[in-house]
């Protein structure tokens, strides 16, 4: 049965049981879901249904859903079933059926469904845990049995076996995993169910999701009874197609046969060579969805996830002796492959293409030098009888030649060698920027929990913010224990802070009193407002008649800059490409700021360009409109999802006419001549492959054009032509560059004289001719210019110059070597290293580095540190 054909049939038969088909959710988890990076399990997207704090479509769902899992990346490849990218078939029912219900289904899919034989299903229950307070599940034993399964093919595990959580904290409860015995041919006759053997194959896992675990692993039992099953679609597709592993099958063979075209050699052949094609077509599918789901690569959080698959997957190829580019081969056959279950590929096969593409040729000479130093530390390792290496050259490795911790590590240990963890990390601690976890203040936590139990105790208030900014109805209901006063409103028109606008302020006033609205925080499609009393301390008792005011200048302003954002995308997209993605914002009442997937900076005529572009549709006072309609049909319109925002079966498409379309839930004008005028204030780095602008609209752009339209006239009367300062200034810029010119040739005349002087101090150190010396400067540009006028002079001889300003205290250091010297050492990885001991940094390439610092004392131990740099490598 082919895979495509067992994802149907699964599909299909919970279909038929009344269950609802929905799309599998995004690899990233929702926006309030901070217990894992990526979604690593199917239920993840229903979490909050779990909980009973949104209303699922339906009692019962079923889906296949997308899941990216790395605690255990290092197995990928070694065994027959681990994988980091996989599909999770899945039924749910939201307090609807229960064990009862859940199990007969998973039997009867098995036996009639996928034809397998039942005398070869075996069965793991809970086994109970004092701990937990709970005993086996005797209750799913019992349904086990009525069935015809026997006790000797019923296994009780433990906790950590048959207890499923996605995370630390959040839904959970016991489960019964079907196991189906493949003979003793994989293992042996002792052999069991959860034994560490390829015997047993795991495919069904019934979760009866009965609690709640909070972070201090207190169990509460949900609203609800649940029901959350996977199947992992590559295992069953393993047993259906009657192959050993999941490689065989259908999901990976295409991959496989790529990478024995490219290789020239055959799956099978040897241990290295099966594995590290088993690593690559596992990480050429998880890099494609994980680019897909907007994740770009970075050295943090789920970017860092996404960059160690690639450089993975890079560093295997070299093993198989790939030539050239080749990563965009193996994505694009993913795209072929898995297109048409998951049309995300499709749409985003370009954006693929690009972060693939600019992955690979960033590592490739990141690769090349790291394998051949982490080729000589092992070789001296070896020499010297040690099983390790130091933290300190895994350090430098990293630190210095940017070569990937998690790589040295599995290389050297595919040599027999360790490295000591405990010192990596504490010499790491100081710059590593830590990967974000879910934990937060206490008192935070505390109003978090409040607010959200507040909520659910009382009926949900209607937004009605999108036509009015004034509201006469009901308070709902109060809560005055606990810090700030949290109430909710029948009908409120302020705006809950999401999707990266802010909450509205405002005012409430009732016979008697009033008081201010400080916060409005979302609670899925519900709201609280947080309020502020007035002097004489009263606020509204429940069912008490109040009139709710949204501030009308703040929200007005706010709806401008959110219009721009829309048009802020549109115009990035339309001068930088299609690859442009939103990757957060931030929409205030004084600016905005939007971050987006880019993996380069803008030049000044980029921004003059979008900046223009938004501006003409201003001009063109162009119509903004919103719908409320189907998810399908927003999407076939056009509609740009944002990554990460999770969306139900109806959204609001916000529609800037001939600009754009975007699934959207903010506040906007209704004509984009509304906006006024638009400027950008900055553009600079987010992250890694990550841009953000900042932006000001309306009467706050006005202003600032205001201050620099004065500033400008300041200029013209300092320089004696108010009328024209702009002439004024050219003039004074001419005569300026008059003087520079006659400074300069003096200058170049010395360094011309120096740059001879050094030339005729060339020596051979390690393995290049060069000379390392001080000289009479400062600026990097002027060393560089003495050095290269030296390798001028001297053909072929590399430099390494520094100098320093005894008045301003600067210190510039530079290091020039010809293209061939360059093989042996690198220039920016001799800089890397001097650089912190003139009090400074910098960068470059292998054939020529600089870098400036503030502490001239440092000067001579510099150049001494780099002399001993270039002796390590011998001669």
């Amino acid at each position: 049965m082919k895979s495509a054909d067992i994802r149907e049939t699964y599909l299909a038969f919970f279909e038929e049981k009344g269950h609802r088909r929905v799309a599998s959710g995004s690899l990233i988890p929702a926006p309030d879901d901070t217990s894992t990076l990526l979604t690593v399990a199917g239920m993840q997207p229903f979490k909050p249904y779990f909980l009973g704090r949104e209303t699922p479509p339906s009692k019962r769902l079923t889906n296949s859903q997308t899941c990216f899992r790395t605690p255990d990346i290092e197995e990928v490849g070694k065994t027959l079933r681990h994988l980091t990218f996989f599909e999770m078939l899945g039924n749910f029912s939201f307090g609807d059926y229960f064990k009862e219900q859940a199990i007969p289904f998973g039997w009867q899919l098995s036996v009639e469904g996928f034809g397998f034989d039942p005398e070869m299903i075996w069965i793991t229950v809970f086994g109970g845990d004092g701990d937990l307070g709970l005993g086996p599940d005797e209750e799913a034993i019992g349904i086990w049995k009525g069935l015809g399964v026997p006790d000797e093919r019923i296994v009780k595990l433990p906790r950590s076996e048959n207890f499923w959580q996605a995370g630390p904290t959040g839904p959970c409860g016991p489960c019964s995993e079907m196991y189906l015995d493949r003979g003793v041919e994989f293992g042996s006759e002792d052999d069991l169910p959860g034994d560490d053997s390829d015997r047993f194959l795991e495919y069904w896992n019934h979760v009866f999701m009965t609690y709640n675990q909070d972070e201090n692993g207190v169990l509460t039992p949900l609203p609800a009874k649940n029901i959350d099953t996977g199947m992992g679609l590559e295992r069953l597709a393993a047993i259906l197609q009657d192959v050993p592993s999941v490689y065989e099958t259908d999901l990976f063979q295409p991959l496989i046969q790529l990478a024995e075209e490219r290789s020239g050699v055959k799956y099978g052949d040897d241990e290295a060579t099966t594995r590290a094609m088993r690593i690559v077509a596992d990480h050429a599918r998880g890099m494609s969805f994980l680019i897909a789901a907007g994740v770009v690569p970075s050295n943090e959080d789920r970017g860092y996830v996404l960059r160690r698959v690639m450089r993975r997957a890079i560093q295997q190829g070299r093993i198989l002796g790939f030539e050239g580019d080749w990563l965009n081969d193996f994505t694009d056959r993913t795209i072929e492959m898995m297109g048409d279950a998951h049309p995300q590929l499709n749409s985003e096969k370009d954006r693929i293409e690009r972060w693939v593409r600019a992955e690979e040729e960033s590592f490739g000479r990141t690769l090349d030098r790291g394998t051949a130093l982490l080729d000589q530390l092992v070789e001296k390792a070896i020499e010297e009888k040690q099983s390790w290496i130091s933290a300190a050259d895994a350090f430098q490795l990293h630190d210095t030649f940017g070569f990937p911790y998690d790589l040295t590590k599995e290389m050297i240990g595919e040599r027999g060698l360790e490295v000591d963890d405990q010192g990596f990390e504490e010499l790491m601690d100081a710059q590593r920027r830590r990967a974000r976890s879910g934990a937060s203040d206490g008192s935070r936590g505390e109003r978090h929990e409040r607010i959200l139990d507040f909520a659910k105790d009382a009926p949900d208030s209607e937004f009605v913010g999108f036509e009015t900014l004034r509201s006469e109805t009901g308070v709902g209901a109060l809560d005055l224990d606990g810090g700030a006063a949290l109430l909710k409103l029948d009908e409120s028109p302020f705006y809950a802070e999401g999707g990266g606008q802010v909450a509205d302020s405002g005012k409430l006033i009732w016979d008697g009193g009033s008081a201010k609205v400080t916060d409005v925080i979302r609670v899925g499609d519900d709201q609280v407002l947080e309020l502020e009393p007035s002097a004489d301390g009263g606020l509204p008792d429940v069912g008490v008649t109040v009139e709710a005011l949204v501030d009308r200048e703040t929200r007005f302003r706010t709806m401008r800059n959110h219009t721009a954002t829309h048009l802020l995308h549109a115009a990035l997209r339309e001068r930088l490409g299609t690859h442009v993605h939103q990757a957060g914002s931030a929409v205030r009442p004084d600016k905005l700021r939007f971050d987006f997937s880019h993996g380069e900076s803008l030049s000044g005529e980029d921004v003059a360009w979008v900046e223009d572009r938004v501006n003409g549709w201003i001009k063109d006072a162009d119509s903004v409109r919103w719908l409320t309609m189907e998810k399908d049909e927003a999407v076939k319109l056009g509609a740009m999802a944002l990554f990460g925002e999770k969306y139900g079966d109806w959204v609001r498409m916000v529609e800037v006419e001939n600009v754009s379309r975007e699934l959207c839930g903010g506040t906007h004008v209704s004509n984009t001549s509304e906006i006024g005028i638009f400027k950008i204030t900055s553009e600079s780095s987010s992250a890694a492959n990550v841009r953000r602008i900042e932006a000001i609209t309306g009467p706050d752009a006005i202003d600032w054009y205001r201050e620099r339209s004065n500033e400008l006239a300041e200029v013209g009367e300092l320089l004696g032509e108010k009328r024209d300062p702009v002439g004024a200034a050219r003039r004074a810029s001419e005569k300026l560059a008059e003087a520079n010119r006659g400074a300069k040739a003096a200058r170049d005349k010395e360094l011309g004289s120096a740059a001879s002087d050094l030339a005729a101090q060339v020596e051979t150190v390690g393995p290049v001719e060069v000379v390392i010396a001080s000289v009479p400067v400062a600026n990097p540009k002027q060393i560089l210019a003495m050095a290269k006028s030296v390798q001028a002079a001297k053909s072929g001889a590399g430099a390494v110059l520094a100098g320093a300003d005894a008045e301003s205290g600067k210190v510039g250091v530079v290091a020039l070597f010809a293209s061939e010297d360059a093989k042996k050492v690198s220039a920016s990885a001799l800089i890397g290293e001097i650089a912190p001991l003139i009090g400074g940094g910098g960068g470059g390439s292998d054939e020529m580095a600089q870098a400036g610092g503030k502490n001239p004392d440092g000067l001579e131990a510099a150049l001494e540190a780099a002399r001993k740099h270039l002796e390590a490598f011998g001669s």
